[in-house]
């Protein structure tokens, strides 16, 4: 049985885990949490620095790719790549309903307004990962998510109890320019649309290049919201469809 994690332990692990370096924090939630433990990556523009350190401090973490089966074709190219290179445990989820299945049935969903777009994120994105957690049997999450990326993550603690999940960040102070550095000095290869301007990376449909004056915020759907609804709490696995 999966035990369950209080908030007053979230906010003591967060303490604890901001007085440490990234690798020597995923070395001791491992320790702490064994086989409870997952990790999740998109492939994304700097997922190889969450993956590399995951690689490097604590190899046996299970690693979940969601699928939603609307990404970019440089992105499934990459996460191949990445993961032979990395030799990640590497656990693939996709949505129970495949893409072309989802169009012909209910058209684009992302394009139907605010349910369209809910709909959509708990088909492709919250329904997997609630199914890989409950796979795998884990209760605490591990994230690449950092403050810097958006507005809606500047104030998050480095752990954090969603649910009957706890959710960590490792990488949660590390700025825009110490994942530059780390990339390179790991020489750690960028994601292939990063040349093409690409700053955030998620679904085709709703993710574009940064134009001039753009920040990332801006670069997903249409501006209109950075989230897809994982790393919100109205978006926490535990939905029942």
């Amino acid at each position: 049985m999966i035990e369950t994690t209080s908030i007053s332990e979230a906010e003591a692990l967060s303490n604890e885990l901001a007085a440490l370096k990234a690798g020597d924090r995923l070395r001791l939630l491992h320790q702490r949490y064994g086989s409870r433990l997952v990790a999740t990556t998109s492939f994304g523009i700097q997922a190889a620095v969450m993956l590399h350190l995951i690689h490097e401090h604590a190899p046996k973490i299970p690693v979940v790719f969601i699928d939603t089966g609307f990404l970019f074709p440089e992105t499934y190219q990459y996460a191949d790549d990445l993961g032979k290179r990395l030799n990640l445990d590497l656990r693939v989820y996709q949505p129970t309903v495949s893409a072309a299945r989802m169009q012909a049935l209910w058209g684009n969903l992302w394009e139907q307004g605010k349910e369209g777009a809910e709909r959509y994120g708990v088909l492709t994105k919250i329904e997997p990962l609630d199914r890989a957690l409950k796979d795998l049997g884990a209760d605490v999450w591990i994230s690449g998510v950092r403050r810097s990326q958006s507005k809606t993550r500047a104030e998050r603690a480095y752990a954090e109890q969603q649910k009957k999940t706890l959710k960590v960040y490792p990488i949660l102070d590390w700025a825009d320019a110490q994942v530059s550095v780390y990339m390179n000095q790991q020489n750690l290869p960028p994601h292939p649309l990063a040349e093409k301007g690409y700053v955030t990376m998620g679904d085709w449909h709703s993710t574009s290049p940064a134009a001039d004056g753009l920040d990332a915020e801006a670069t997903r759907f249409n501006g209109e919201k950075y989230e897809c609804g994982l790393h919100l709490d109205s978006g926490v696995p535990d939905f029942q469809i």
